[in-house]
């Protein structure tokens, strides 16, 4: 049988260093629908659904979900990881692809990959963050819910219930990983995820630069926009990740 994939963003308003941001605009459209817009582009899969929380200030994210006609599901702010759970659920996923909302420039195309990689079989998780070659921001990880509902019978650690995949990935001795790789591993250096103000500046610019001519635009459109302005990398090249531990 085949199986129903189901690409499923995580978002909310309360981001400590961005609040709100992924209602925030990029050519006049909020970040979510931009996003949303992109994964419907990706071939493999068969819905899109955002998993937002259960708090009043998440209203706005369920009312534009509906807006757009996806799937929406609303959980606990704080247990991430049973509110994925909760929309795969709520979705009939038979496999989770797990995204987050601060990714508006994900690329249909490299989600196609990774679900590829996942489906060629032999593999519990199927991601290409395991070893970085894609710039931060085109994060995409493939799992099946079934293991997804056994990790969460499994832990209870505060960094996993926050961090959905960590669990699975932490644990390879149990879980059979898989990870996708670019042709581009300098592109790795590039931040294209949205989590403050210089993040938001340089998204804005990409989208402004490659929207209009080509909403379908990708990687590689995107590479040959910073080899022709190198200075826009610079916008947020001094921003750090915040680490899951």
């Amino acid at each position: 049988m085949t199986p129903r994939i189901v690409g499923i963003i995580q978002a909310r308003m309360t981001s400590t260093r961005l609040p709100g941001k992924v209602l925030l605009p990029a050519v006049g459209t909020p970040l979510l629908q931009l996003m949303i817009e992109r994964l419907r582009r990706a071939e493999r899969l068969d819905d899109v659904w955002v998993a937002t929380t259960d708090q009043p200030a998440s209203d706005p994210i369920e009312a534009l979900a509906r807006e757009l006609g996806a799937g929406c599901f609303r959980g606990s702010e704080e247990d991430v990881l049973s509110r994925v759970l909760g929309t795969a659920e709520a979705a009939g996923a038979d496999v989770i692809v797990e995204t987050t909302g601060d990714c508006p420039l994900i690329d249909p195309a490299v989600v196609d990959r990774v679900v590829d990689a996942y489906l060629a079989g032999d593999v519990d998780y199927a991601s290409n963050v395991l070893r970085r070659t894609y710039p931060r921001g085109l994060d995409t990880q493939v799992f099946p819910t079934a293991v997804l509902a056994e990790v969460d019978a499994l832990t209870q650690d505060p960094a996993d219930r926050e961090h959905v995949s960590l669990y699975i990935y932490e644990h390879p001795e149990r879980y059979r990983l898989r990870n996708v790789e670019s042709g581009h591993p300098g592109s790795a250096e590039l931040r294209l995820t949205v989590d403050t103000p210089e993040d938001l500046e340089l998204v804005r610019e990409v989208f402004s630069a490659l929207h209009a001519s080509n909403p379908a635009f990708g990687l590689e459109d995107m590479l040959a926009l910073f080899s022709e302005r190198p200075e826009l990398a610079a916008i947020n090249r001094e921003i750090r990740q915040k680490p899951a531990r």
